[in-house]
């Protein structure tokens, strides 16, 4: 009885998250720290990338600014507040998966491309090979056009200020 009486509310105190509410997602009581370490590996890691690619600027930026708030929120409750991009455990799969990302990224060197290299221009109605998918729009509709040339002849009547460009129960096609 003492116990559940001194017990009970220590424990109230203290904020023991129990659960993330997301399925197969395992709540982590020292993310923080996890978190910290992650991220300092991150920025450690990603120093094999050519400092002028934008992937590593961006990787550093962000990394830096949640490493930063890490080091000055001790709740995680703060930490995801602050950042403002889920729980701290969905932030520590994010910082494992960014790992994961720069080693391929190391592997793979997307900016090695040579500066003489050069690639296929495929131009109008020239064939596109098969494995490149055709990404184009349909036509546009023939008001489009009316109005387009309606401004750049200037013969485009706008209207006055005190107008409304429609009148109540007036008709908008014509």
């Amino acid at each position: 009885m003492f116990l559940r009486r001194i017990a009970r509310p220590l424990m109230m105190m203290a904020k023991v998250k129990e659960t993330t509410g997301i399925v197969g997602l395992d709540v982590v009581p020292n993310a923080r720290e996890v978190l910290i370490n992650l991220y300092r590996k991150t920025l450690e890691e990603i120093k094999a990338v050519p400092e002028d690619e934008g992937y590593r600027k961006a990787v550093e930026s962000f990394t830096r600014h949640r490493l930063s708030v890490c080091q000055e929120e001790a709740d995680s409750e703060m930490i995801e507040k602050r950042l403002g991009c889920g729980q701290v455990e969905e932030l520590i799969e994010e910082a494992q998966d960014e790992l994961k990302l720069i080693g391929h990224m190391n592997e793979w060197k997307p900016w090695g491309i040579p500066d003489d290299y050069e690639c296929e221009v495929i131009e109008n109605d020239a064939p596109v090979p098969k494995h490149i998918p055709l990404h184009r729009p349909g036509p546009l509709p023939e008001e489009f056009y009316n109005t387009l040339e309606a401004i750049t002849s200037g013969k485009l009547e706008t209207s006055k200020k005190d107008e409304p460009a429609i009148a109540s129960g007036e008709s908008q096609s014509k």
